[in-house]
């Protein structure tokens, strides 16, 4: 069984900065996708950024230039760095993994626990 464990959520001012950790942990073979979403209070689950093995990284218009992605393959960890924060940012936050736990096995979709982010005016 995977894990995703994330950390680095909390509370920060108008202009702050955070940086979120989501590791996975279990067996596992290789993970293609890793990405960012976020839920705020009575609205839906939306995408934050992505980066596939390899790929192009792939951010929300809101969240452009001001948050960057990146990725550990060692560590098995997505990273979102977060500056310049403003209200409209406060959320729970999710990991999601694609990955294979054997080399000739399916893909299987992942979420972590969500980690809240506080932004306040």
């Amino acid at each position: 069984q995977v894990q995703l464990v994330e950390s680095g959520g909390g509370l920060v001012q108008a202009g702050g900065s955070l940086r979120l950790s989501c590791a996975a942990s279990g067996s596992l073979f290789s993970i293609n996708f890793m990405g960012w979403y976020r839920q705020a209070p009575g609205k839906q689950r939306e995408l934050v950024a992505t980066i596939p093995s390899g790929g192009r990284t792939n951010y929300a218009d809101s969240v452009m230039v001001r948050f960057t992605i990146s990725r550990d393959n060692a560590k098995n960890t997505v990273y979102l760095q977060m500056n310049s924060l403003n209200p409209e940012d406060t959320a729970v936050y999710y990991c999601n993994f694609t990955l294979h736990q054997k080399v000739d096995g399916p893909a299987f979709n992942y979420w972590g626990q969500g980690t809240q982010v506080t932004v306040s005016s």
